[in-house]
């Protein structure tokens, strides 16, 4: 993955900006200092259709497979989603609040969706994530750490225990950790 640039409001340079209606203003004087990893599939465990990019957008079809009446109604988003490809989506721009954490905290702050950039991989807790996604989250991060400084990662199983499991156990952090030349943890 080539370098990428964050614009002053957020959006990513060059990637495919989908503007989700669910998000909303970061509270007054709010800095970024959270990255939260996510792990999504629409339906669980499948990859490569158009679920999670209806998911974000608002018009997910409860009748398109029996698991989506489960979440029926669900509002949320991601700033960012890393396909398995390691093609790169954008749905809210970093200066905007994405509605990606639910019920979190994180070293003693809770609601993270409010200091928080969300971006989702498109995987599951028992599969391992594709070698582009690691190239591409890589880059992602580099640009997000260059528009606002060295910021925490977390997953959202840190922020959300026992609420959340992923990216899940097959998530290498350690890789990402070397690519963006941090301490291991």
């Amino acid at each position: 993955m080539t370098d990428l640039l964050l614009e002053a409001d957020g959006t990513c340079a060059g990637v495919d900006f989908r503007p989700s209606p669910h998000c909303d203003e970061r509270p007054a004087g709010e800095r970024i200092s959270l990255v939260v990893i996510h792990g999504i599939s629409l339906p669980p465990g499948d990859f490569g259709g158009p679920y999670i990019d209806d998911l974000f957008m608002g018009r997910l079809d409860p009748a398109a497979h029996p698991y989506f009446r489960e979440i029926e109604g669900l509002r949320v988003s991601s700033h960012f989603v890393v396909r398995r490809d390691g093609s790169l989506m954008q749905y809210v721009p970093c200066a905007m609040r994405a509605w990606h954490a639910g019920v979190s905290a994180w070293k003693g702050r809770e609601r993270c969706n409010d200091f928080s950039i969300g971006i989702e991989l498109e995987g599951a807790d028992d599969v391992p994530y594709a070698e582009p996604q690691y190239e591409t989250l890589a880059a992602l991060l580099r640009a997000l750490f260059e528009r606002y400084g060295t910021l925490d990662i977390a997953g959202h199983s840190d922020i959300a225990p026992g609420r959340k499991t992923d990216p899940g156990p097959w998530f290498d952090w350690a890789r990402l950790r070397a690519a963006l030349g941090l301490a291991q943890g």
